[in-house]
């Protein structure tokens, strides 16, 4: 599964424009996301092997970052556990591992049943109702603790509604988004 990236540098008799030099450089990038999810796709197979899980593994490219999803089987909830918390863990070894044979970190997202998607038109659908919310009572609102994943959702949310603004405060893992009247 796993692919080797080769580049090959130009010779200096071939002559370059700006947007041939552009494109390697962008290939190169893609290249390096998708060795990411190779590796966390072998990664993670290994695992349900252990675990005699079911599941299939998908892996694709989006915003800048390697996304691995695994669908399909029944015990996969298990991966996801109590608000997401062991999804939260798996992913982050996941994204140890890839950083272990790349020697770079990861910002690998890995999804597992549905879960992340799910769970981000949920917290969309929080981050505009508490938005208008503060909007009509002019009162700020605080959310509880979530994780960097959530409140980013939620701050996306709360810009796309004129009028107010939302910030993050506290410490992990008691780090907390409030929503104010602008």
């Amino acid at each position: 599964m796993s692919e080797t990236v080769q580049e090959s540098s130009p010779s200096a008799a071939e002559p370059q424009n700006d947007e041939t030099a552009e494109k390697p450089e962008v290939s190169n990038t893609e290249a390096l996301l998708v060795q990411e999810g190779d590796i966390a796709g072998d990664y993670l197979e290994r695992l349900l092997d252990l675990l005699d899980y079911d599941g299939d593994i998908d892996l694709d490219v989006e915003a800048g970052r390697a996304v691995v999803s695994i669908d399909g089987g029944e015990d996969l909830e298990k991966l996801v556990g109590s608000r997401g918390q062991v999804l939260e863990s798996l992913q982050e070894l996941t994204r140890l591992a890839v950083q272990q044979e790349t020697g770079v970190r990861s910002r690998l997202m890995l999804d597992v049943a549905g879960w992340r998607a799910g769970r981000r038109q949920e917290l969309t659908e929080l981050g505009r109702s508490t938005a208008e919310g503060v909007l009509e009572s002019g009162k700020e609102a605080r959310l509880r603790p979530m994780t960097p994943f959530e409140r980013k959702i939620i701050h996306d949310a709360v810009a796309a509604v004129d009028g107010v603004h939302s910030e993050s405060e506290g410490e992990e893992p008691n780090r907390k988004v409030v929503v104010f009247k602008s």
